[in-house]
């Protein structure tokens, strides 16, 4: 029996945990990766915005959230993986059969990439498929690759491609690029990239690597390919919400609704991090999130 058991080991998750064990909780996190961070893995540029800390990249943070993480009281399980939870009765059934109990329950399970579900999307992870052009470009140096989204993050990241790469053709189903007008001025005036409005990738083609994307456009009769050596998708996130669908408020992207406690429709259940907060996911709300639970939680706790 455990105070608080908190799903998810990112940064809404772990400011959660800090904050309970400090206010003397009794807490539990559970991760099914093998290491805490969560979207943390995925940050390759610099952290610049958050504040009071820089960091070069997301690896870096982690390691001095884990200076903290290792000194305090709570219990961290990584490789956890969850077979059913009962908001209602705040209890975890793990896969290997063990129930968990708790009196309150904070969901920090995180959004994870969308995925276009073409043919040769999963063929090629690791072989021409990007997942960073902050990581990958030197790999990627010297070769044609095609960027697909419209939003910040792909345009950003053509933008960086563009450094390194002969061509660049970014490709977006909108009429207009979504992204903030500083990164779109940037992309117009580079003669490498290539911006294809109203038109979607069906299919990434190649043999043990990545040769071509095929492009459909909105007024074209027929399909046309396109040879590049790499591709990345940014088309945007989801949220981890599927063992929740049916016990939780959700609105229509599928992100927990929560009042200004961070709290769901279930009694002491909360969701703190981007799972909750389509708007405005950032590192700090996601920590900010994770405290405002946790005293939530221990107010109610010390009142009894």
């Amino acid at each position: 029996m455990h105070d608080v058991v908190i799903i998810g080991a990112g940064p809404a998750g772990l400011s959660s945990a800090l904050w309970c064990d400090h206010l003397g909780l009794d807490t539990l996190i559970l991760e099914q990766s093998e290491t805490a961070g969560g979207q943390l893995h995925s940050i390759f540029g610099p952290i610049e915005n958050y504040v009071g800390l820089r960091a070069a990249n997301g690896a870096e943070l982690l390691v001095r959230f884990a200076d903290q993480i290792d000194n305090a009281g709570f219990d961290v399980w990584t490789n956890v993986e969850i077979a059913s939870v009962d908001l209602a009765a705040k209890r975890v059934v793990l896969r290997s059969g063990e129930q968990l109990q708790s009196i309150a329950i904070i969901i920090a399970t995180g959004v994870r990439r969308r995925q276009l579900g073409i043919p040769g999307e999963n063929d090629f992870s690791g072989k021409g498929i990007i997942d960073s052009a902050a990581r990958d470009r030197d790999q990627f140096t010297g070769k044609d690759v095609c960027v697909i989204g419209g939003g910040d993050a792909a345009v950003e990241n053509a933008i960086l491609l563009a450094d390194v790469c002969p061509t660049v053709t970014l490709v977006h189903r909108g009429k207009k690029l979504s992204a903030r007008r500083e990164f779109v001025e940037q992309l117009q005036t580079n003669h490498c990239v290539t911006v294809f409005t109203e038109s979607v990738v069906s299919r990434i083609i190649g043999n043990e690597e990545v040769e071509a994307v095929e492009i459909r456009r909105k007024e074209a009769i027929k399909p046309f390919q396109m040879a590049v050596r790499g591709v990345l998708i940014r088309i945007g996130v989801e949220p981890n919400t599927e063992l929740f669908r049916d016990q939780l408020q959700l609105d229509t992207k599928g992100y927990i609704v929560v009042t200004s406690q961070q709290e769901t429709r279930v009694p002491n259940v909360f969701a703190v991090g981007d799972v909750s907060n389509p708007l405005a996911p950032t590192l700090s709300g996601a920590t900010g999130a994770g405290a405002t639970a946790a005293k939530v939680i221990a107010a109610r706790l010390n009142s009894k």
